[in-house]
């Protein structure tokens, strides 16, 4: 075998074609045990791609936020977005204040709502939302039950207040709302079919009215009027907005809710009335009460929580909603009533509580979160006039209305807790039982009270 010289081999191997993912390769690494590198060959992107925005909304709330921004350069600088229950109101709320922040720096946002639940909701939503969408660092301010406020540092964002809290300050002194004012370019209303209540109106005067040019009033509700039957009082309630009302709108619907339902947003809900054989009688007195008040008398509801029949049957309802619905929330008649179904569950084996106006806080906050709890357990909350707004459990299949009333609004908001969809966390289906009183007034479906005040907005 001939010699070769070290330059030979050199040459030789230099120049030696070796191809890669050959074989010649291959052995080339096997004799000097090397294992092959990995190679990695990054993937060609796409000339189109889609990006979800991290607080996008749906086309119907898009459609809806235009329309709301445009009424809100209007001469009147007044709207109500009318959203049902579960349609993302809160959402495209927050989307066109985040926008009128954008826009207008620095300025101040007020947000109302009459309940600690919807204003914790409303800062929770807004810290997601100006996360997503904003451009600064602006405030949260918290003005409800026992929060302070430095009117000095409230100059730039969004002061979300209880009713009851900006009300009674603004009582003791003048100057704060006036303060609030200067400082303010957009009002929110929560549950906007109550500002023409007292409370609101005294507020909203001095905010809106009282300074020029005056900031631009946003209200939000599922049920844009305030009564069932007296069209004066709703007629008050579209004045007060210029009859200025954006509605959802889904193209090939006549009815938002149906659309809803059908895309899973809101649960199918099942309507069943609960009779009962009573052992109480109104007399024409009675009766003429009824009929003369805003609402159900509070003598008459008494009575009707004493109604041992009615309390048995709204028992055995409860006790069979067990067997198929892991959240349950029942609509007490009075806060004894609501105690005492809670106390008579307790008693049969339950995981059953009692939420009212006397609850206290610590012990509401408990209830709730235990509430929240991602478990199979199931729990059955009572209530009486405290969970009927911004109490948000997306788990919640079925509620029992054991609350007589003449408010189609108020009917409406107890279904509003039951029925949230699966794209919404919820559920499928949803059942709603009703107390049927004799001689009582009853209603409907959400779909039904969704349009009952299109009359009075024309």
């Amino acid at each position: 075998m001939a010699a070769y010289s070290q330059n030979d081999l050199y040459f030789s191997l230099k120049n030696v074609n070796i191809r890669k993912g050959s074989e010649r390769e291959q052995a080339v690494f096997d004799f000097f045990e090397i294992s092959l590198p990995t190679i990695f060959i990054e993937e060609e992107k796409p000339s189109v791609s889609q990006k979800e925005g991290q607080y996008s909304l749906f086309l119907h709330q898009r459609s809806a936020s235009r329309k709301v921004n445009d009424l809100l350069k209007s001469n009147t600088k007044r709207v109500v977005l009318h959203m049902p229950t579960g349609s993302g109101k809160t959402r495209t709320a927050m989307s066109i204040i985040a926008d009128h922040l954008r826009k207008t720096e620095p300025t101040l946002v007020i947000w109302l709502a009459h309940s600690e639940e919807l204003c914790e909701q409303a800062a929770s939503e807004f810290e997601k939302a100006w996360s997503c969408l904003g451009n600064r660092s602006v405030g949260i301010f918290r003005y409800w039950g026992d929060r302070s406020l430095n009117l000095n540092d409230v100059k730039d964002g969004i002061l979300i207040g209880g009713l009851s809290k900006v009300y009674s300050t603004t009582k003791n002194s003048l100057n704060f709302i006036i303060t609030l004012s200067s400082r303010t370019s957009l009002v929110v209303i929560d549950e906007a079919h109550s500002a023409i209540a007292e409370t609101y109106k005294l507020v909203l005067d001095a905010l809106v009215i009282m300074r020029h040019p005056n900031p631009a009033l946003l209200g939000l509700t599922a049920t844009p009027g305030r009564t069932w039957a007296d069209i004066h009082v709703d007629e008050q309630l579209s004045n007060f907005f210029s009859k200025q009302k954006v509605t959802l709108k889904i193209e090939g619907y006549i009815n938002p809710v149906d659309y809803l339902v059908e895309e899973k947003y809101l649960a199918k809900a099942v309507y069943k009335p609960l009779f009962y054989e009573s052992g109480t009688n109104f007399n024409d007195s009675d009766l003429r009460k009824i009929q003369e008040n805003f609402d159900v008398p509070d003598n008459i509801l008494d009575r009707l929580a004493e109604d041992e029949k009615r309390n048995l049957a709204i028992v055995s309802s409860i006790e069979n909603l067990v067997k198929s619905h892991q959240r349950i929330i029942v609509f007490s008649t009075t806060v004894k009533h609501s105690d005492l179904l809670a106390a008579i569950l307790q008693l049969r084996g339950h995981r059953a509580y009692s939420i009212t106006g006397k609850t206290d806080a610590n012990l509401r906050k408990n209830i709730i979160n235990k509430f929240k709890e991602k478990n199979d357990d199931t729990q059955i909350i009572c209530n009486f006039g405290v969970l009927t707004t911004g109490f948000d459990v997306p788990k919640i299949s079925a509620a029992l209305i054991a609350r007589p009333t003449k408010s189609l609004v108020l009917y409406s908001q107890m279904v509003g807790r039951a029925i949230r969809g699966e794209k919404a966390g919820g559920n499928e289906m949803a059942e709603i039982i009703t107390v049927i009183d004799h001689s009582l007034p009853g209603f409907g479906s959400v779909a039904e009270a969704f349009n009952n005040w299109e009359d009075i907005w024309a």
